[in-house]
């Protein structure tokens, strides 16, 4: 069984009377144990060592308060969606396995349940039974849906996505794209080719790419999201599989590192188990004995 961020951090620190190199230590194996990386790592140890020196740290709830703060201080605050344009146009990408399609499904619902106008297209036409499956998604979320059968060109399925959009009136369009491996640069490269489709229909689209990634891949997340951030414009993160604060690390690192915010969160299998990311919760959820 994983120990909790919360977990991890209390043995660090438990039964300390002042900050050392030994609790300092203690505390950087607990951040990289959580998935946060090296790089983000090192600059909150070294951050918190410059607060230790100057505030003269007396206990441990005040260290635990200064941990806090050091995290959240390296987290991208994160803007709400400017649905206000019509439509909204969201493309989303990540390898396969990372939850990208049910993501899809459940940002439909989210959407559908605060009375917007969502259409989805089936962008991902390489993968055997991904047409069928996004299908399926989008009659649970009861949202409409732009197809073509298997092999069709996805700029050519986006784009048609698009175009119905404007025709139909929909509020927010989500277009769910192939797994790519985020080693394959001719893959890579049908991204641009999506996004130059959509900007035939409309110049300012897309208005948001979002790049899921499931937070129990530790640090294959980080891999993948350089990868795609060389390849296109991300602008923000969705995490799957993050129902539990032991795997919590991995959306301060990605986040930190590549400087995109992170957008929404999975926390469950349900249709609904889907929320805004919200940087203060998540970080008082992290030091809480609780999960997310």
């Amino acid at each position: 069984m994983a120990f909790s961020f919360f977990q991890k951090i209390g043995r660090a620190i438990a039964g300390r009377s002042r900050v050392d190199d030994d609790t300092l230590d203690a505390i950087e194996e607990a951040l990289i144990e959580s998935d946060m990386g090296v790089e983000t790592t090192l600059k909150v140890i070294d951050n918190l060592e410059e607060r230790v020196d100057r505030d003269k740290y007396m206990s441990q709830d005040e260290l635990r308060g200064m941990l806090r703060e050091e995290i959240s201080a390296l987290i991208p605050d994160t803007k709400p969606l400017e649905t206000d344009v019509k439509p909204y146009v969201i493309l989303v990408v990540g390898v396969n396995g990372v939850g990208k399609t049910t993501t899809i499904g459940k940002l439909a619902r989210y959407w559908k349940d605060r009375g917007k106008k969502v259409l989805l297209g089936a962008a991902d036409t390489f993968r055997a039974a991904a047409v069928d499956q996004i299908e399926i998604w989008a009659e649970r979320a009861g949202v409409e849906i732009v197809k073509q059968q298997m092999g069709s060109d996805p700029a050519a399925v986006a784009y048609d996505t698009v175009k119905a959009a404007v025709a139909r009136g929909s509020d927010i369009v989500l277009i769910d794209t192939a797994g790519r491996l985020h080693n394959r640069t001719d893959l890579m490269n049908e991204l641009t080719k999506i996004r130059n489709s959509v900007r035939k229909v409309l110049p300012e689209a897309p208005s948001d790419v979002l790049l899921v990634l499931d937070a129990s891949t530790g640090q294959n997340a980080f891999a993948q999201a350089k990868e795609f951030a060389r390849a296109t414009d991300i602008t923000g993160l969705v995490v799957t599989k993050l129902d539990g604060t032991a795997k919590g690390g991995v959306v301060v690192g990605v986040s930190d590192r590549f400087g995109i915010p992170v957008r929404y969160i999975g926390v469950g299998e349900k249709i609904e188990d889907i929320r805004p990311f919200d940087k203060q919760s998540f970080v008082e959820a992290l030091f809480k004995p609780e999960d997310i």
